[in-house]
């Protein structure tokens, strides 16, 4: 699974599907995800060989186990931008929109010391987000492919 590599994705801004939102123990899995990828014009990105050749063109082997090389790679590859976005729930891949004060106050989690912070909502889960330390240990864990 890369559900890491996901995760980045959608943080990158793009809309990203992972094999984690089929039914699990779906004997089917591969060849769902193979029209999906068709059926949506996707890229299938995976770690298994077998189901990269029967994907082609539509599909990549992904080599590496660790996030930023794969990233690297895809990169590389011309697949994706260097960007860092932000505008996508990590969970699962809704469009993120300003996040409005009663939203802010209802969680328990939201820093409260520092009013320059601009905060987002994902309206499907609920998760409020803004760039605090995880997102500046994203970009920064991320500098080192972007900078030419």
């Amino acid at each position: 699974m890369l559900g890491t590599l996901t995760r980045y994705l959608r943080f990158m801004g793009y809309d990203t599907v992972s094999a984690n939102s089929l039914p699990h123990g779906n004997n089917r899995e591969d060849t769902l995800l193979l029209e999906m990828a068709g059926r949506d014009n996707r890229i299938l990105l995976t770690r298994d060989r077998e189901l990269a050749r029967r994907g082609g063109e539509r599909a990549i082997y992904i080599r590496s186990a660790d996030v930023v090389e794969q990233v690297r790679m895809l990169v590389v590859l011309g697949c994706i931008l260097p960007r860092i976005r932000m505008n996508r729930c990590s969970l699962c891949n809704c469009r993120l929109r300003p996040a409005t004060p009663e939203e802010i106050s209802q969680t328990t989690y939201a820093p409260r010391q520092d009013r320059n912070l601009e905060f987002y909502w994902c309206p499907r889960c609920e998760k409020l987000y803004w760039m605090g330390s995880h997102g500046r240990n994203l970009i920064q864990r991320l500098q080192g492919i972007f900078e030419p």
